[in-house]
């Protein structure tokens, strides 16, 4: 991937002060291009005011020429099914027939005339374990009969979801009418004896999303155009002149940066039926969105298909323990990025304080290889539980005009796998490594749609209505993709 463009046109600098649309400049484009402090210099009474940021830290950006992004996920290797039952009772039986009891998706046909069947063949062996809290009850065994076969006893087929099988012990220890798991491990035929029967595909789950248009703009009429600033530059291509800038629409931009963002992280798909399909369900629909409103935004799909902490913070190791044990089921990706409020950041600081609380006073100098001639830092930013986790303020998650002291619907925290993944990419055709959280944006050879920032209106150079004003306009088209979902945990509040 190369580097991409500075987005907007190529800004050209005048050789006297003139106003023109080609000389002027945002301070996106000239921080990009130029790298001056072109900041305004009034106070920040409440700092930094921005929140953009996440995307920066964990995201990568690439383009798209698609109205659908489209890709796959690679379902797991093994199959495990954790309600199962037998009416057969514990006794001096060599075999028993098993029943599966999962919700499958699709539903499994009944018989041996639908396409479906529970991913069991003959000759393959299986344990079978009791899922009653304390049991010690378990068998193993060999598949004796498929779901869809004539069962060893004659009569008609076994059902979609039903198998037998033919114990490697003398007894039959798991209870009937009990949720049992049953999951394979391996096969063994006799000596002989043709091969194994069928074959098996994993799971591919399939996702999509679809662009939003973003857009702002900021106006100054003609008579109020004494804002202009002017700065003289030399840039390294030996262009020596003069570039004009406003130093309101610095706001503007900011603004619609956080929202370039923001909207990322917070859109949802318009509902059949909702106003906001009425209003605007005019783009692509795609599936779970057929409105064509709306976006999945990240918060949507972990909430949708990940990992979801509920009930206040993990402020003991217990409770974080809870959560290593969730991410060993799922990717098991080494290391993590956790994006917090500023509670949570203090909830994890205090317990990994306390797990290494010890000398005088319960100071601590040996997790993060302090002495006690340094000054006691409990702003841990990174620790190994498991797996590698690397704490990491969220402005957004504080900022009082966004979701910072938010009631209902609050978030304390995000955690993001690092790296990326594989994942069979629909428009390539083939697999690719994609980071587990990027956003796409819509480009062409001919209009690139990324970033754009232009200017209308008969001041400030520009030559295109009757009206004594000068607009810059901003706009993107873009999607996030959470590829993984399943490796991500949201913290709700």
């Amino acid at each position: 991937m190369s580097v991409l463009a500075t987005p907007g046109f190529d800004l050209q600098p005048s050789a006297q002060q003139v106003i023109t649309p080609q000389n002027y400049i945002t301070n996106f484009n000239f921080l990009n291009q130029y790298l001056p402090d072109t900041y305004e210099k009034e106070f920040e009474r409440y700092g930094n005011r921005t929140i953009a940021s996440f995307l920066r830290m964990v995201g990568a950006e690439m383009p798209t020429n698609s109205d659908l992004i489209k890709w796959a996920e690679q379902g797991r290797l093994h199959t495990k099914y954790t309600q199962v039952q037998t009416a057969q009772a514990p006794g001096a039986v060599t075999e028993a027939t098993f029943t599966i009891n999962d919700v499958f998706n699709p539903p499994l046909a009944t018989g041996t005339t639908g396409p479906t069947r529970a991913a069991i063949r003959v000759g393959q062996s299986v344990m079978i374990s009791d899922n009653t809290p304390g049991s010690t009850l378990s068998n193993k065994g060999v598949v004796r009969t498929a779901p869809g076969q004539v069962p060893s006893g004659g009569g008609a087929a076994l059902a979609a979801n039903v198998f037998e099988v033919s114990f490697y012990e003398a007894n039959q220890v798991v209870p009937a009418a009990t949720d049992l798991t049953v999951f394979i491990y391996g096969s063994e035929f006799a000596k002989g004896t043709a091969g194994m029967s069928g074959s098996l595909e994993a799971d591919d789950y399939f996702f999509e999303n679809k662009p939003i248009i973003l857009k702002d703009s900021y106006t100054v009429n003609g008579s109020d155009m004494a804002q202009i600033g002017w700065v003289e530059i030399s840039g390294e291509d030996g262009a020596n002149g003069y570039l004009w800038y406003l130093k309101s629409e610095h706001d503007t931009r900011l603004r619609f940066e956080d929202y370039m963002e923001t909207a990322m992280i917070e859109a949802v798909p318009a509902q059949v039926g909702s106003g906001a399909s009425a209003l605007i369900g005019n783009g692509t629909a795609v599936a779970g969105n057929p409105t064509g409103a709306g976006m999945e935004g990240i918060f949507f799909v972990v909430n949708s298909r990940g990992n979801v902490w509920g009930g206040g913070n993990p402020v003991a190791l217990a409770g974080f323990d809870s959560m290593i044990q969730r991410l060993d089921k799922q990717g098991a990706i080494e290391e993590n990025v956790i994006f917090v409020n500023r509670q949570f950041s203090f909830d994890i600081d205090d317990m990994l304080a306390a797990q290494n609380s010890y000398g005088a006073g319960g100071s601590s100098y040996g997790l993060f290889d302090n002495d006690k001639d340094m000054a006691l830092n409990l702003g841990f930013t990174g620790f190994r539980r498991g797996y590698d986790f690397y704490k990491s303020d969220w402005k957004y998650l504080n900022d009082p005009t966004m979701r910072g002291g938010l009631v209902s619907g609050g978030v304390n925290g995000l955690l993001v796998p690092a790296g990326s993944t594989s994942v069979y990419d629909q428009i390539l055709g083939k697999n690719a490594k994609r980071p587990f959280l990027h956003v796409r944006y819509r480009a062409s050879e001919a209009e690139d749609r990324r970033y754009k920032t232009w200017i209308t209106g008969s001041a400030g150079g520009a030559r295109t209505s009757n009206v004594d004003q000068m607009e810059v306009n901003f706009l993107s088209e873009r999607a996030v993709c959470t590829l993984g979902a399943n490796n991500f945990f949201l913290f709700n509040a």
